[in-house]
């Protein structure tokens, strides 16, 4: 896939409302914003061709506006809550970006603020992913640890008691081989323009895995952003 001779469209969705961190997409890392280290990676790739943040809140608009980004809506209310998800959010950025830039979009990546440690690597590998025509959509996801996966996984009933959650779990040992798990990072999603469209889940049939090897981050807690320094500090 020639990326320079198609339309690309790169949607960077910034909530301003969060109860574990307040105003979490402009918190710093490395001294950057979690909404500038999206800009910072996606002047790296210049096949892109609009950023548009999805927003509701004005200062997030300015700080997406600071790195290069374009911020020509607020995000509806419907859009802006706890329980709207990602796929309506990235649909109607889509929509909006398409009559508001006058042009059609060939694809679209999803980049989330809160996976600060992503690389323009990681985008364009998930981008050409969709070159194979098998693939319309494709995530970056990280290999679970062993020890959090179903195998490893304990209930506690009712009475206090544990059990295993999956009844072959007490078959395997710290050292004996688990099945690969993996789970999202945020880092990238991308989708071509009739998939976006016409899904109503990003994880989907015919959606390719990106597995990203080095270890990342999602923030969705404060000890989430010591962590993210941490690792930001040791690469």
């Amino acid at each position: 896939m020639n990326l320079d001779s198609i339309n690309i469209l790169a949607v960077v969705p910034a909530r301003g409302g969060s109860k574990g961190i307040p105003k979490k997409n402009i918190r710093k890392i490395g001294g950057i914003s979690l909404i500038g280290r999206v800009g910072e990676v996606v002047k790296q790739l210049p096949w892109i061709n609009k950023v548009i943040l999805s927003t509701d809140d004005p200062e997030m608009a300015e700080e997406g506006i600071r790195f290069g980004m374009d911020a020509p809506f607020l995000r509806p209310p419907e859009l802006s809550s706890d329980t709207a998800t990602g796929i309506d959010t990235w649909k109607h950025a889509f929509q909006f970006a398409e009559k508001y830039y006058d042009m059609q979009f060939d694809l679209s990546v999803y980049l989330e603020p809160t996976s600060p440690l992503r690389t323009a690597e990681d985008v364009e590998r998930t981008v050409l992913m969709l070159s194979d025509n098998a693939n319309i959509a494709a995530a970056t996801v990280s290999r679970t640890p062993g020890s959090y996966t179903p195998h490893k996984t304990l209930t506690v009933d009712g009475h206090g008691h544990i059990g295993f959650y999956l009844k072959e779990g007490k078959e395997f040992s710290i050292r004996q081989k688990i099945p690969s798990y993996y789970h999202r990072n945020g880092i990238c999603y991308a989708m071509t323009r009739a998939a976006l469209l016409e899904r109503n889940c990003i994880l989907n049939n015919n959606c390719a895995a990106v597995v990203i090897d080095r270890q990342v981050v999602n923030i969705d807690e404060p000890y989430d952003l010591d962590y993210a320094q941490f690792l930001y500090d040791r690469s």
